[in-house]
């Protein structure tokens, strides 16, 4: 019964919101966290007998088992979504997660590459490695257009605008943008289209896709993130790093260097501008190191 209600809840989802098939498996997976735990804490078999106290229970063993408060809201926020939806369907008469506050947040600044680091891993690359052109391209784009990983694997040869030195990007809950691309890194796009892309057949699913394997299938996020994590330890950088490092310097970098708020947050494609904001509290950090580290009255 309870993966037949996931199974309509994602549904629903999926017509009524139109969010991404990553977004709809995490909601799909924080329900069958909380079906698990109720099974195996008080023995029930359906979702529609949670309760108020089985939730509270459920997100104190989150804490327990080590998730961060970030993770532990997200979940809370997905089974939200899921109760809400049982009530819509007339399933339940009361929403149990109401009496269930979300973990406190603070607002955590996201690690970033300092310019010479990403040069750094760029220069790291073997180029004559039958992937280096692509591990490349991979890094340039991230960086150059602040993308997110699902949003560079979804790259398609049609919606790259080459004479206009735009990408078009389907981002979160398919939202489309325009994403401004720099010379320097449609220059080596094209390099590794051109010169690489073009003698791999593609997979009937990947015809149009810029990214592929040797395969011919779509590039995977996994295999990106291994890519990245190779190359960082390549190139020297102990920091833990991931595709999103890069979209995280992409902003702090544009911001440090005069950029205006509102049109980095067009590029991001962020829907509320408080979310860009904390860029700016990185380059507030920044400001604040130059003048411990040069003014001197701070020198020994």
């Amino acid at each position: 019964m309870n993966e037949s209600l996931i199974r309509e809840f994602i549904q629903f989802l999926r017509l009524e919101r139109s969010l991404s098939e990553n977004t709809l498996a995490a909601y799909g997976h924080d329900v069958r966290l909380l079906a698990d735990f109720l099974f195996r804490d008080s023995g029930k078999d359906s979702l529609l007998k949670t309760t108020p106290a089985d939730l509270k229970k459920f997100v104190a063993n989150l804490h327990s088992i080590g998730l961060s408060a970030y993770s532990q809201a997200r979940i809370l926020s997905g089974l939200k979504a899921f109760f809400k939806y049982l009530i819509y369907e007339d399933l339940i008469t009361s929403n149990p997660t109401r009496q269930v506050d979300s973990p406190k947040l603070g607002r955590k600044l996201p690690s970033v590459l300092s310019y010479n680091e990403i040069h750094n891993m760029l220069s790291s690359i073997d180029l004559s490695a039958p992937n280096g052109q692509r591990n490349k391209t991979i890094i340039e784009l991230l960086y150059g257009c602040g993308l997110r990983v699902s949003e560079l694997t979804s790259v398609t040869m049609s919606n790259i605008y080459k004479n206009d030195g735009f990408i078009r990007i389907i981002g979160k809950g398919n939202k489309e943008r325009l994403v401004p691309v720099g010379d320097e890194t449609l220059r080596q796009l094209y390099l590794f289209i051109d010169g690489y892309r073009v003698h791999i057949k593609p997979h009937k699913s990947a015809v149009d896709h810029v990214f592929i394997n040797e395969r011919g299938k779509v590039l995977s996020r996994q295999m990106i993130f291994l890519m990245i994590k190779k190359t960082a330890e390549a190139a020297g950088i102990r920091k833990q790093i991931s595709p999103h490092t890069f979209r995280h310097s992409f902003a702090t970098h544009l911001l440090e260097g005069g950029a205006d708020l509102r049109a980095v947050q067009q590029m991001l494609g962020h829907a509320s501008i408080t979310t860009t904001e904390i860029y700016t509290h990185i380059d507030r950090e920044y400001l604040r190191e130059t003048i411990l580290n040069y003014h001197p009255i701070n020198r020994p």
